[in-house]
């Protein structure tokens, strides 16, 4: 089973950036040829999709954060990261990182007013 380290949380104000980062455990090739994603969870609500990134670098995110976030991946370092800028306090969630069944264990982002 892969495992999944995410890191780059933190607290920042409105209008800020973070960038988070989650490395995968296991080989290049199996990294490669997988499908990564970012989901968030606030207080209260359901785990759902933030963005993800192909195989191919086809990337899909959900209508609130197109145009402020990006998703990409580095293949040689194993690593997926969310580029986030323009935050906002409903950005305030646990972010987790998915690939297939793996999910890490969450990274708090917490967005100030």
């Amino acid at each position: 089973q892969v495992q999944l380290v995410e890191s780059g949380g933190g607290l920042v104000q409105a209008g800020g950036s973070l960038r988070l980062s989650c490395t995968a455990s296991g080989s290049i090739i199996s990294f490669r040829l997988n499908t990564m994603g970012w989901y968030r969870q606030a207080p209260g609500k359901q785990r759902d999709l933030v963005a993800d990134i192909s195989s191919g670098g086809s990337t899909n995110y959900v209508d609130s954060v197109k145009g402020r976030f990006t998703i990409s991946r580095d293949n040689a370092k194993k690593t997926v990261y969310l580029q986030m800028n323009s935050l906002k306090p409903e950005d305030t969630a646990v972010y987790y990182c998915r690939r297939g069944d793996a999910w890490g264990q969450g990274t708090q982002v917490t967005v100030s007013s």
